[in-house]
């Protein structure tokens, strides 16, 4: 049997054994059920921007750090943050190996808002670290709001 002896296949249903039939459209409930998982996801999206921008944001840079013997290391950095609120930052200093020799937690004051030329959310601090050993580097490891979830 030759091809031109064979019936020849109408085009709609070679597209079909190819490729599958129509889809069927969405169904009420399926429309419905879309629409309240949208809807919930967007109701999460508002409730996270609303909250995240009442928590207050602080951050930190280094200055720079200067080792005075085996036993003590000064560190100087700047944090930023809302003037009217307190912060802590813990400092680190570490060895050669990046072993942490000593480690604190600094209070960094509500300041007046007059201060500074940016408003007062910049401050330049200087701490002291007691080390087991020579620290090689001193860095300021984080800085938070404390309670800031109340």
């Amino acid at each position: 049997m030759t091809s031109e002896d064979q019936p020849a296949a109408s085009a709609p249903t070679s597209l079909a054994n190819r490729y599958g039939g129509q889809k069927r459209a969405l169904t009420r409930t399926g429309k419905r059920n879309i629409l309240f998982a949208a809807l919930a996801v967007g109701i999460a999206l508002l409730a996270w921007a609303s909250t995240s921008a009442a928590t207050s944001s602080v951050s930190f840079k280094d200055i720079g750090y200067n080792t005075r013997d085996a036993t003590l290391t000064e560190i100087d950095f700047q944090v930023t943050k809302d003037p009217a609120a307190d912060a802590k930052c813990a400092v680190k200093a570490m060895d050669s190996k990046f072993a942490i020799v000593g480690w604190k937690v600094v209070d960094i004051p509500a300041n007046g808002t007059d201060a500074g030329t940016d408003g007062g959310h910049t401050t330049g601090h200087s701490t002291q670290l007691r080390t087991e050993s020579q620290a090689v580097s001193a860095v300021v490891d984080s800085c938070w709001i404390p309670d800031a979830g109340k």
